[in-house]
Order: C-alpha cells, then sequence, then structure tokens
C-alpha cells in the first residue's frame, strides 16, 4: 500500500516538472518572438529556471521513494 502512495507522489512530481518546464519553455520562445534581440539573455535565464525546476522535481521524487 505504501509502496502505491510512494509511486503516486512521484508521478505527481514528474507532471509538475513537465508543466513547470511546459510553462518556462513556452513563455521563453512567446518573449524572444517579441523581442529577438534579447534572445540570448532569455534563453540563458530559460535554462537556468528549467535546471531549477528539475532539480525541485527530483528532490520531490527522491523524497517520495524514501517514504516508502
Amino acid at each position: 500500500m505504501t509502496g502505491s502512495i510512494a509511486a503516486l507522489g512521484a508521478g505527481l512530481a514528474v507532471i509538475g516538472a513537465g508543466i513547470g518546464i511546459g510553462q518556462v519553455g513556452g513563455k521563453a520562445m512567446e518573449g524572444i518572438s517579441r523581442q529577438p534581440e534579447a534572445s540570448s539573455k532569455i534563453q540563458t535565464a530559460m535554462i537556468i529556471a528549467a535546471a531549477l525546476v528539475e532539480g525541485v522535481a527530483l528532490f520531490g521524487v527522491v523524497v517520495a521513494l524514501l517514504g516508502k
């Protein structure tokens, strides 16, 4: 029973990361299309934000699986 709850928590963390990275990427593309001359700054900020989202998701998966 607790294993299935841990798997559910890990799945929710991964879904949240996917949504977060999708939002980051979409807004970055929107910003680049509106202001192409700032694309390098936007791209750098996008990569940093995506890495932070992935880190939080990995932390959530580890916590969910350790709760098993």
